[in-house]
């Protein structure tokens, strides 16, 4: 709480003053109780103007090393991840999956906002990635509801590589509430969990208005890595594809609202 206190009083208002970032729906975020919000993700900097475009507290979970490093720089990032509301979880052995599952209960069960990125990671290149089913598995185990968000001009403001964001507005749309109540005692069930995940998926996409492509961002990353062509988001018939086969949402990526004339 002492971090995001900081955060709220002092960054969040000098960061205003620069990205002069905005918010659009944000009247979909309940004022109270649980809730998870599930966001495309482009850049390191969507897990700051995310929360601080909010007025409720909205934590992350992050990998442990981000916690643990010495030296000034360490205590820097030590301190700018508390900052953003990250929780630190332990991700080595196989267990990533299962301890953010539990870091998120935990949360939710608290009555609090959990935020969770279901492409996994960073998009190599700005469009939106297949789901993990992780979210789903949340949303079903909780309760809660899932408010889908897209995250808007961070690609831009941070490519992969830039360790300092350029200056340009930053935005974030937010989505009417998804209820997955009915699907209640179903976790269990992988086809359940992948047609709730491109539920999901499927409202980011409505909202951002990004190219889908349907394989994993980590996937699409190893074969940049490697050498390897690619993956489009194009079927074998070249045309665009959508979350669970859905028809593409004929939607624009979302512009910055006009700012009031300078008197």
């Amino acid at each position: 709480m002492f971090y995001w206190l900081i955060k709220r009083i002092l960054v969040g208002p000098l960061l205003k003053v620069i990205y002069r970032p905005w918010i659009r729906g944000a009247r979909h975020v309940p004022t109270h109780g649980a809730a998870i919000l599930a966001s495309n993700h482009q850049a390191v900097i969507d897990s700051f103007f995310l929360p601080l475009m909010l007025d409720r507290q909205l934590v992350f979970i992050g990998k442990q090393e981000y916690f643990t490093g010495g030296g000034v720089k360490g205590r820097l990032v030590s301190g700018f991840m508390r900052g953003v509301g990250t929780i630190p979880v332990d991700r080595s052995g196989g267990r990533a999956s299962e301890a953010a599952l539990a870091t998120g209960l935990r949360r939710l069960r608290d009555g609090g906002l959990f935020g969770i990125y279901p492409e996994g990671t960073r998009s190599p290149d700005g469009r939106l990635y297949r789901g993990k089913t992780g979210v789903a598995r949340l949303a079903l185990e909780s309760g809660a509801p899932v408010i889908p968000i897209a995250m808007v001009g961070t690609a831009a403001a941070q490519p992969i590589g830039q360790r300092i964001p350029k200056i340009m507005r930053i935005g974030v749309v937010v989505g009417e509430p998804l209820d997955f109540t009915r699907y209640r005692g179903m976790e269990n069930d992988r086809f359940i969990l992948r047609s709730v995940t491109d539920e999901i998926m499927y409202a980011i996409m409505s909202l951002s208005g990004q190219e889908y492509v349907d394989v994993y961002a980590a996937t699409q990353k190893a074969r940049i890595a490697t050498g390897h062509p690619a993956v489009s988001g194009d079927t074998a018939d070249h045309l665009p594809t959508a979350p669970g086969g859905r028809p593409v949402p004929d939607v624009a990526p979302p512009e910055p609202p006009q700012l009031p004339p300078l008197e």
